[in-house]
């Protein structure tokens, strides 16, 4: 088997923004090798940091859908685009507290929140606050994607009881223009510090599909593997192709490039959770338990992602069982 070791780079003792860990040439090796091969070692990781047998199960819940100002091209929430989803208003606190006692039971051990914000103002954090109060003394883990933070925000939240912070880079920094034009990738990795800088755990990953090249896939990577700390969740998105976005009709990923994906997120992320995010309604049940053998080990769990679909609970349980998974 080919052997890529990573490098070590020096670097000064002045904060470094980046510590390179793996570079763009290693983490495209990783994806030329052998599929068995790739597998293989992506399993010998994950045994190392892992339950190879064991998955986590999180439910995503849309407390604020529609209406958003950013023209994100993948995102039937955007005001932008004429999709049939319909701009509402945040949730009442009662129907947040009720969805997450229903995935508790369910046995989801994390629940998050997102909301169709650019970023919040004062009184949209007046609302959620109490919402990740609620959730969290039902004894959950709480997460949320409320959009760009402002000075302060990211303590609010971290008083309140907020274990992680939802934002993720997408993809990588060259294509991200092709993709977004209402805000930068800069925008992202400075929300990303704010959340770093108040303690709270970071879940950040990206969606492959949108017609990036094999070299951008890598190099969303390199972006998530080389941060300071990388992500403690990494969620990886297929994209899901929504009538009215622009990037309906993009060619489709070949599902085993999607596969490499993931396993060279588990190499070069060996500590983080790996989340099967949106699209996993497209995958077959092989597709998917190629996946956890590449090393993911967290899944959104429930029949809705914000606006998409996802598998029936059910089918998921059916699943599990067939490959000897046992939830977490």
């Amino acid at each position: 088997m080919n052997a890529v070791t990573p490098i070590q780079f020096h670097k000064p003792q002045t904060a470094p923004t980046k510590v390179a860990r793996w570079s763009r040439e290693q983490i495209l090796e990783l994806f030329s090798l052998p599929f068995a091969d790739l597998m293989f070692r992506a399993q010998q990781v994950h045994r190392e940091h892992f339950n190879a047998n064991e998955v986590q199960r999180s439910t995503l819940l849309s407390i604020k859908t529609g209406g958003c100002e950013e023209n994100c091209g993948y995102c039937p929430q955007s005001a932008h685009f004429d999709t049939e989803v319909e701009a509402t208003k945040v949730m009442a606190l009662d129907e947040v507290v009720d969805a997450a006692k229903q995935a508790k039971a369910a046995g989801a051990s994390r629940f998050c929140m997102g909301a169709a914000w650019r970023g919040p103002n004062d009184r949209d954090l007046e609302k959620v606050l109490p919402m990740i109060r609620a959730v969290r003394d039902l004894g959950m883990q709480t997460c949320g994607t409320f959009g760009l933070l402002k000075e302060g925000q990211a303590e609010q939240l971290k008083e309140a009881g907020l274990d992680y912070y939802n934002h993720n880079i997408d993809t990588a920094p060259e294509y991200y223009g092709e993709v977004i034009s209402t805000r930068n990738f800069s925008d992202r990795i400075d929300t990303l510090n704010k959340v770093r800088e108040a303690g709270l755990n970071v879940c950040c990953g990206g969606i492959v599909g949108m017609g990036e090249s094999r070299d951008q896939r890598a190099g969303l990577l390199e972006e998530l593997a080389n941060m300071p700390t990388p992500p403690e969740s990494v969620p990886i998105n297929y994209l899901v192709q929504v009538e009215g976005t622009p990037l309906a009709g993009t060619d489709r990923l070949d599902p085993f490039e999607f596969i490499r994906t993931i396993a060279a997120a588990r190499i070069t992320m060996p500590t983080s959770y790996v989340r099967l995010s949106a699209g996993r309604e497209a995958m077959s049940d092989e597709m998917q338990a190629l996946c956890f053998l590449a090393g993911a080990n967290s899944i959104f769990y429930g029949d809705r992602l914000l606006t998409t679909s996802n598998p029936e609970a059910d089918k998921d349980a059916t699943l599990f069982s067939k490959l000897g998974i046992r939830s977490v």
